[in-house]
C-alpha cells in the first residue's frame, strides 16, 4: 500500500486523473467504446514516461523494498486506474440504457458485454506494455506501441466480430437486459483474463528488472 501511495504523489501525470474520465464517450453514439480504455494506457505510458524522467527507479531503489516490490507497486497503481475506468463504464452505460441509445456501428453496443470487453483490453495492455517496459525502463515508448499495437488489434477484431461472428452479432451485441445471462459469463471471462494477464504482467516485468543493468 505505501508503495501504491508513493505512486500516486510522485509519479502520477495529470493524464491519470483525465483518461479514466473520457469513459463518458460511451455516451456518444457510433464511437468504438474500447478506445475509452486505451486511453488509460496512454495515461500508464505517461506516468511511466514522467518516472524515467524523475529517475524514480534510483529513488525507489533506494528505499527499503526489493525490485520485486517496486514492479508491484507499479503495476497495481495502474491496475487501480484501470478498474477507476470500468467504473465509470458501468455508470455511464446505465445513464446511456437509461435515456436510450441506438445500436452501435462500431463495435459492441453499451452494455454489460462492454465491462468484460474492456477487461480483455486491460489484459492485454498489462501483458504487453510492462514486461517491454521493464526489460529497459529508459524506452517506454517502446512498450507503449507494442501494447498500443495488441490493443488496437484486438478492438479491430471485436469491431469485426460484431458484424461477423454470430456470438458476438447476435447476443454480446444485443440490447440489455437481452441474453444477460451470457454477457455476465462473457464479463466473468474477462475479469479472468484481466487478473491472469496482469499477474502474469507482474510476474515477467519484475523477472525482467531484477535482470536489468540499472547502472546508466
Amino acid at each position: 500500500m505505501k508503495l501504491i501511495m508513493k505512486e500516486w504523489k510522485l509519479c502520477m501525470h495529470p493524464t491519470g486523473y483525465l483518461m479514466p474520465l473520457l469513459a463518458v464517450l460511451v455516451l456518444v453514439p457510433g464511437y468504438p467504446y474500447g478506445v475509452c480504455c486505451f486511453y488509460v494506457g496512454l495515461a500508464i505510458f505517461f506516468i511511466c514516461l514522467t518516472a524515467r524522467e524523475d529517475h524514480d527507479a534510483g529513488y525507489t531503489l533506494m528505499l527499503p523494498v526489493s525490485r520485486r516490490d517496486a514492479v508491484r507497486g507499479r503495476i497495481l497503481f495502474c491496475a487501480a486506474l484501470e478498474a477507476a475506468n470500468l467504473m465509470l463504464m458501468g455508470m455511464f452505460i446505465l445513464i446511456r440504457n437509461v435515456i436510450g441509445s441506438l445500436p452501435n456501428p462500431a463495435g459492441l453496443d453499451a452494455g454489460v458485454a462492454l465491462i468484460g470487453d474492456g477487461m480483455i483490453i486491460f489484459a492485454l495492455f498489462n501483458r504487453v506494455f510492462f514486461p517491454v517496459y521493464y526489460k529497459d525502463i529508459l524506452k517506454p515508448g517502446k512498450a507503449f506501441a507494442c501494447a498500443a499495437a495488441a490493443v488496437f488489434l484486438w478492438i479491430v477484431l471485436e469491431i469485426v466480430a460484431t458484424h461477423t461472428v454470430p456470438f458476438f452479432r447476435d447476443i454480446l451485441d444485443r440490447p440489455d437486459p437481452m441474453y444477460m445471462k451470457e454477457k455476465l459469463l462473457f464479463t466473468l471471462a474477462g475479469l479472468a483474463l484481466f487478473l491472469a494477464g496482469t499477474a502474469r504482467g507482474v510476474r515477467l516485468s519484475a523477472e525482467r528488472f531484477e535482470a536489468a543493468d540499472l547502472s546508466l
